[in-house]
């Protein structure tokens, strides 16, 4: 078994490779620095198209997953790198691997509980995923007045409705994909996300018990990867300890 992650240096992607060696796959990863414990490492730049092309085009052989995990946290000034890693890196990727996937491969999108509120914003995500390039990136930014909280919100959104829009796609290919969506984890960009989302995330936690580990989230991964998961397609799978059912409760009052 051959799998290709995106992001497997630390957190959760390092987490997955572990698991993932632990079922004697062989891991090719994409990363901007070196992961351990993997097969073969590329150098890549996820914010930079053309790297992303000569990254995959190092490529050999068939995969049995696909795994984009790469992701910037919501860090104030870097509202372009959010946009273009979360969304338009991992897009470009995704479809340069596909022809290289074995039939009946799983496809898993790195998504987030913050990206869930796509309903609501869906005419911003549509327009969104009209964008092609990261020179677009700049304007739309400006003229949206989307922040750095705001960029990773939308990154994470836009993610969960193009994965979903691609399972026709995915099932005429005899592919599977999904998106997987954490919400607080214990990982070394925690501190990022309790500054963005302050006294909100600090709740849902505490209500919660604690936040989730890297490993936790790695379990659900493999699991989407793995035959058992064959007959789940374009589905978001949320992982956040019950922190979605109780933000249900309270909006429904029960």
């Amino acid at each position: 078994m051959r799998a290709f992650i995106t992001g497997a240096a630390t957190g959760i992607g390092a987490a997955v490779v572990e698991k993932l060696k632990a079922r004697n796959y062989e891991v090719v990863a994409l990363d901007i620095v070196e992961p351990s414990g993997v097969d073969q490492w590329i150098h890549v730049d996820m914010s930079d198209p053309d790297s992303i092309d000569a990254a995959v085009n190092q490529l050999t052989g068939s995969f049995d997953c696909l795994i984009c995990n790469a992701g910037v946290p919501p860090r104030e000034g870097l509202e372009e790198a959010i946009l273009s890693v979360n969304y338009l890196g991992l897009v470009r990727c995704t479809n340069a691997v596909l022809p290289l996937l074995k039939t009946q491969a799983s496809v898993v999108h790195t998504a987030s509980r913050a990206g869930h509120a796509w309903r609501d914003n869906l005419e911003q995500v549509k327009q969104l995923m009209t964008l092609t390039s990261n020179a677009e990136l700049a304007s739309f930014i400006d003229s949206h007045g989307i922040n750095h909280v705001r960029a990773y919100n939308l990154s994470k959104e836009a993610l969960i409705v193009w994965s979903m829009a691609q399972t026709q796609k995915m099932i005429e290919m005899d592919l599977r994909m999904n998106t997987v969506s954490p919400a607080a984890v214990s990982t070394g960009i925690l501190d990022d996300f309790a500054l963005a989302f302050g006294e909100r995330m600090a709740k849902n936690v505490a209500r919660a018990g604690r936040p989730g580990t890297a490993e936790e989230i790695a379990d659900v991964i493999v699991f989407m990867c793995s035959e058992q998961s064959r007959w789940m397609k374009g589905m978001d799978i949320t992982i956040d300890g019950g922190m979605s059912a109780l933000a249900q409760v309270d909006a429904l009052a029960l």
